[in-house]
């Protein structure tokens, strides 16, 4: 599998002084068809370690980039996995977004084209399948697929295989679709440790070094 992503544009950082909206996560509208459960798990257990007073606290110190539209539609460009993991605990929970591209007058069908444009969009599903249209993505966060080479790639960032990139929309995704061509034992996101020698050894080859992230 190789993706055919548009250029983007990186996502803008929020300032020291961005005006910072509450929203209900279960109002954001995901711009990816699918998550890492195995990330999403991982969030979901430091969460239930938390006080709600803690969790609102990390919430606001990793606000969400937002896409706002006609009918103060809601996109969120960034942070899946962890507003993921904490609907599933909390359907009430909100969480803390901030405007990376404000387009109040223009419906759904324009905004994600434009986000499209922009390499804002991750339209492959939990297989690699896609493109997909824009209009095939799910309406809330509890549809998304899971796609365990997404899971892989957050397992091996967490061991500092793979160097963070925030500002790059679906570096990750773009690291699992690499891992994806090539051959690596069967495994799932409950279960990735069959994977994890192959994956460790590509993901330092040589072969891998065009990749946003590369350590070598």
């Amino acid at each position: 599998m190789s993706l055919h992503l548009p250029p983007y544009r990186p996502l803008p950082p929020p300032g020291p002084k961005a005006d910072l909206l509450s929203v209900p996560i279960a109002d954001l509208r995901p711009t990816q068809m699918c998550v890492g459960l195995a990330e999403v798990r991982s969030r979901q257990q430091d969460f239930s370690l938390e006080t709600a007073e803690q969790r609102l606290r990390y919430l606001r110190g990793k606000p969400v980039p937002l896409v706002r539209g006609a009918g103060n539609a809601l996109w969120m460009v960034d942070r899946h996995h962890r507003l993921r993991g904490l609907i599933e605990l909390d359907p009430d929970a909100m969480a803390y977004g901030y405007l990376v591209l404000d387009r109040p007058a223009e419906p759904p069908q324009v905004v994600l084209t434009e986000l499209q444009a922009r390499g804002w969009l991750y339209l492959y599903d939990g297989r690699g399948h896609g493109p997909l249209a824009p209009a095939a993505l799910p309406q809330g966060l509890l549809a998304l697929q899971d796609d365990p080479y997404r899971s892989l790639v957050w397992r091996l960032k967490k061991e500092g295989m793979i160097d963070p990139a925030p500002l790059i929309p679906f570096h990750e995704f773009r690291w699992g679709a690499w891992l994806r061509s090539r051959p690596l034992p069967p495994f799932s996101s409950a279960n990735l440790v069959p994977a994890l020698a192959a994956a460790r050894s590509l993901v330092r080859s040589r072969a891998a070094s065009h990749l946003a992230g590369w350590k070598g």
